[in-house]
C-alpha cells in the first residue's frame, strides 16, 4: 500500500493542506497527517524526517508559512522525496517569504516546490511519483489527466 505523509507547521495550515489530502484520497492513496513545527517541535521534526520511510511512507508533503523551514529541514534528513507547499499565512510578506524559503534550497537538499497554497498540485505530484512504481495509481493518474482534458474540450465546444 502506498502512503503519503502530509505535515504542516501549524493547524492554521490545515484548510490549505486538506486539498492534498482530498486529491490523494481520490487516488486511493493512504495519508498520514500531522502537525510538525520546525521551530516549536524540532525534536519531533527530526524523528519524523528520519523515520517516515520506516512507517511505509513513500513521499512527504510539507506545508508551511512564514519562514517555512519545515520542508527543507525534512528534506535534509529524509531519504524520501519531499514536496514543499508554501502557505500564505496571516503574518506573511504576501506569501513571498514562504515561497522563497522553500524554493531556494542548497545543493544536495532538493525540495519540489509547488505554487503558493498549491496543496492540490502537491498531492497530484505525490501520486505521480508513486505511480512510477504502482501501476494502479498510474492508471488513476492517466484517467485524471483524461478527465481534465475532457472538461477543457467540453468548455471549448460550448464556445463555438
Amino acid at each position: 500500500m502506498s502512503k503519503v505523509g502530509i505535515i504542516m507547521g501549524s493547524d492554521s495550515d490545515l484548510p490549505i493542506m486538506k486539498e492534498a489530502i482530498e486529491i490523494l484520497q481520490s487516488f486511493d492513496i493512504e495519508t498520514e497527517v500531522d502537525i510538525v513545527s520546525a521551530h516549536r517541535t524540532p525534536e519531533k521534526l527530526f524523528d519524523y524526517a528520519k523515520n517516515a520511510h520506516l512507517r511505509g511512507i513513500n513521499v512527504i508533503i510539507a506545508g508551511a508559512g512564514g519562514a517555512a523551514h519545515l520542508p527543507g529541514m525534512v528534506a535534509s534528513m529524509s531519504p524520501l522525496p519531499v514536496i514543499g507547499v508554501p502557505v500564505k499565512s496571516r503574518n506573511s510578506i504576501d506569501g513571498w517569504d514562504s515561497v522563497l524559503s522553500i524554493l531556494q534550497m542548497p545543493g544536495g537538499v532538493p525540495v519540489a516546490t509547488v505554487a503558493l497554497d498549491g496543496a492540490k498540485n502537491a498531492g497530484i505530484l505525490a501520486a505521480q511519483i508513486i505511480g512510477q512504481s504502482n501501476k494502479d495509481i498510474l492508471e488513476k493518474i492517466i484517467s485524471f489527466k483524461e478527465d481534465l482534458k475532457s472538461k477543457v474540450l467540453k468548455a471549448s465546444k460550448k464556445m463555438k
